[in-house]
């Protein structure tokens, strides 16, 4: 007999009940993620900490729906994932989820605002409309002066505002970052860390943060430490954390 689940509470954004991720290699079948269970809270930012190769980015990946869980259940604003065609997932994820990269995977024809505005733009958005608010979003991130700038005119902490500006210019309620700050300096990843902080204090959308660069623990509400594709606990450290009945 299956134990009984957690309940999902009102607030929840992402919801993961006894989620696996088996990967084939050759006759071999690597098993990433054993059994998950974690819930992504409104209004907080939670970072998922632990070494190298313990599923962290496996668990982001599932839990935005671009890999499907083996078994178990993942809800996102609650919409159960593997219950998507690939269409409706894509569709589901452009609108609702906004993602921070390593890398900042910034298009080096396009200025900074052009960049920015990409979400907006594939989704349908004029062009000049989309643009504009790249540029304003910009320049609620103290880079209003450098929007004109291409990529290789900015300095890597630069970069990473542009790349967030992209990941929240459609207004996401879930935010993802894959080590947002393991290529940028001890200022510049503050600085960043600390923008996601701000972002993520809204009462209707959620910053999830992998990472393994310890300077930035400090900034979140909950850390949940992986081990061996294992959550192995889960640490609340900051007043921002919803109540619960």
């Amino acid at each position: 007999m299956n134990a009984p689940q957690p309940e999902i509470a009102a607030d929840t954004v992402v919801a993961c009940r006894d989620v696996t991720k088996d990967f084939r290699q050759g006759n071999n079948v690597v098993r990433a993620l054993r059994g998950v269970d974690l819930d992504i809270y409104a209004g907080q930012l939670t970072l998922l900490v632990g070494p190298s190769g313990c599923g962290k980015t496996t668990l982001l990946t599932v839990m935005v729906g671009m890999l499907r869980a083996t078994t178990g259940t993942v809800e996102v604003l609650g919409e159960e994932l593997s219950g998507m065609s690939q269409r409706r997932g894509a569709d589901f994820r452009r609108r609702n989820i906004g993602f921070v990269f390593q890398q900042y995977n910034l298009l080096p024809s396009l200025t900074a605002a052009e960049n920015a505005a990409v979400p907006l733009i594939v989704a349908g958005t004029a062009r000049r409309t989309a643009v504009a608010r790249g540029r304003k979003l910009l320049e609620e991130m103290g880079l209003g002066e450098r929007s004109h700038a291409f990529p290789n005119e900015l300095s890597g902490g630069q970069q990473q505002r542009v790349a967030i500006a992209r990941g929240l210019v459609h207004e996401p309620r879930l935010i993802v970052c894959d080590e947002p700050t393991s290529a940028l300096d001890a200022a510049s990843g503050h600085m960043i860390m600390e923008l996601l902080r701000n972002v993520a204090l809204q009462s209707d959308r959620a910053v999830v943060v992998v990472t393994h660069d310890p300077r930035v623990f400090e900034f979140g509400d909950r850390i949940a430490t992986m081990e061996d594709g294992k959550i192995l606990r889960i640490e609340e450290q900051n007043v921002n954390l919803p109540e619960k009945s």
